[in-house]
């Protein structure tokens, strides 16, 4: 089994690199496209992939930062996030990993529950972010937020870190792991 791992290969000077992973093609390129338009002092490099593991036969970049998108109207989002999870090394989890969750606005059609996502973000200590990526304006704004996340984790941004991150995006009001 192929395990994704932060320290397989050595950072490049002012290149930031983020995967993102989803079962949702044509939402992802618009959000990549969107990424690769925004305004960024770093070669800003943007992979997709529908699940882990990527394929061992290929050289990549390091990667700086995993988005786990996850529809809320498809079961099998979540199903694919959650077995995409268990190829990635522990060590990601220390403010290289957030979870993107797309479709709330329409809650009437929503096949999984909001407390769900929130359930597995806790789990894995990492950020949840909620956005309706079929609205221009809300794709646009989240490429904003996750060019300057990548930044963060990639090491570019003087005076933060990738932990220090986390931290910034934990909400107060969200409860503890022991809480749920």
């Amino acid at each position: 089994m192929s395990v994704l791992r932060p320290l397989d290969k050595l950072p490049k000077l002012n290149t930031a690199t983020i995967l993102l992973v989803s079962t949702e093609d044509a939402l992802l390129q618009q959000l990549a496209d969107s990424m690769l338009r925004e305004d960024c002092a770093s070669q800003l490099n943007v992979h997709l992939a529908k699940s882990l593991p990527l394929p061992s036969n290929v050289t990549r970049p390091r990667i700086d930062l995993i988005v786990f998108v996850v529809n809320l109207h498809s079961k099998y989002s979540l199903q694919n996030v959650e077995e995409s999870l268990r190829h990635v090394d522990a060590s990601f989890f220390l403010g290289k990993v957030c979870f993107l969750a797309t479709g709330a606005g329409q809650e009437s059609r929503c096949s999984i529950h909001h407390n769900t996502v929130v359930t597995l973000a806790h789990t894995y200590r990492s950020p949840l972010l909620f956005c309706d990526l079929k609205m221009e304006d809300f794709r646009v704004t989240m490429a904003q937020r996750l060019v300057r996340m990548l930044q963060i984790c990639a090491g570019h941004t003087p005076g933060i870190s990738a932990l220090s991150l986390l931290s910034l995006l934990q909400s107060p009001e969200s409860p503890s792991l022991e809480d749920l």
